[in-house]
């Protein structure tokens, strides 16, 4: 029966050994994957799809409503308390 200090040196051994097997393995995979993409034409951009999409950052409001402190941005539809006011500037934020 081995000993506890021969068991544990083989099992490092056998670590070492699986570490080099899989960086070989590895190897193999990616020059396989390289020959086909190579082959069919294949781009990184093609694997990756399309990048994610950046969110519009939130515009800050530039109209109030002195009567009930709704904001309104400037874009978009306007909201009832303001869309028939021919002088918007009344409603501006910071004038």
């Amino acid at each position: 029966m081995s000993s506890y200090k021969e068991l544990i040196a083989q099992r490092e051994q056998l670590e070492a050994q699986l570490q080099e097997a899989f960086k070989e393995e590895r190897m193999t995979v990616l020059d396989e994957i390289a020959r086909k993409m190579k082959l069919h034409r294949i781009t990184l951009d093609e694997i990756r799809g399309p990048a994610p999409a950046v969110k519009a950052s939130k515009v800050p409001p530039k109209y109030r409503d002195p009567a009930t402190g709704s904001e309104w941005s400037g874009r978009g539809k306007p909201p009832n308390w303001i869309k028939d006011e021919p002088d918007r500037s009344k409603f501006l934020i910071g004038d």
